[in-house]
């Protein structure tokens, strides 16, 4: 019988995403699309980690499965952090790509090129089906915001934040590449040994 992992997400890219770097656990990935009616978790933390806990264990407890959730975003410290934990909705509509990206670069329009260094940040918390917590891990990937769109790979952020050394943005580079040295891809790497171990 195949081992289950519930993937706390409604987010398809991502889902997408994370199923192409965990590729090769024999694992089953479903995400929360298979429970229609289970309500969203409020993510009201003020950290990446404290969010990604809490859609772990409130999703684990929900499905009584294993359950991955992570939370992402970026973070501009000449912004004083900000987008941070409200990447996804920082134009104020969940998952407003276009609208972010633009309150983004007016944010940062006036700033000149040496102050628009900026990271990426994922934890990645998992879940055992009774909530507890078994293992919680970060990845980050250093960048700069760019003045223009480039590229239509990834989703977010991904065709403003240009990765220097290669001269392309994410949403540029191929999933291969990226998958190599995102945040995400680096959090979820360093939970590889915890997911082996699950029954």
């Amino acid at each position: 019988m195949a081992r289950t992992l519930v993937l706390g997400t409604r987010n398809v890219k991502k889902r997408q995403e994370i199923e192409e770097i965990l590729a090769g656990l024999g694992l089953e990935l479903c995400d929360l699309s298979a429970w229609p009616d289970l309500p969203a978790v409020v993510e009201d933390g003020d950290t990446f980690e404290a969010n990604a806990r809490k859609k772990a264990v409130e999703t684990a407890v929900a499905v009584k499965r294993w359950v991955l959730a992570e939370d992402s975003g970026l973070v501009v410290p000449a912004l004083s952090g900000r987008p941070g934990v409200l990447s996804a909705r920082y134009a104020g509509k969940q998952g407003d790509d276009e609208a972010n990206n633009a309150r983004l670069l007016k944010e940062l329009a006036p700033l000149p090129d040496s102050s628009r260094a900026a990271y990426y940040v994922c934890t990645a918390v998992l879940s055992d089906p009774s909530g507890e917590v078994r293992a919680v891990t970060e990845g980050r990937c250093h960048g700069v915001i760019i003045r223009e769109h480039r590229g239509s790979g990834g989703f977010g952020y991904d065709p403003l934040f240009l990765i220097p050394e290669y001269h392309r943005t994410f949403g540029e580079l191929s999933p291969l590449v990226k998958h190599a040295l995102s945040h995400r891809a680096r959090a979820l790497a360093k939970l590889r040994p915890a997911l082996w171990r699950i029954e």
